[in-house]
């Protein structure tokens, strides 16, 4: 398992943050995702054998809300 915290674009309201956070713990291989909306951060950890950083930032992408970075923990 991998640690990261992404730096995403500045999110708008809490609901945001909310539907990002369902639909990580949704995703395979993700685990613990917890997104803090005052500084528009999503922290969790992912099997590395099961998904990558590169798949969790699409599922992101997807509901609409741009990456800026990722960092491992």
């Amino acid at each position: 398992m991998k640690n990261i915290t992404i730096q995403l674009e500045t999110l708008s309201c809490p609901t945001c943050a909310a539907k990002i956070e369902g639909a990580l713990k949704k995703t395979a291989g993700v685990k613990d995702p917890t997104v803090l909306f005052n500084t528009s951060r999503v922290k969790l950890a992912y099997d590395e054998q099961v998904t990558d950083q590169e798949s969790v930032a699409k599922v992101i992408s997807k509901l609409g809300y741009g990456t800026l970075s990722v960092k491992e923990n």
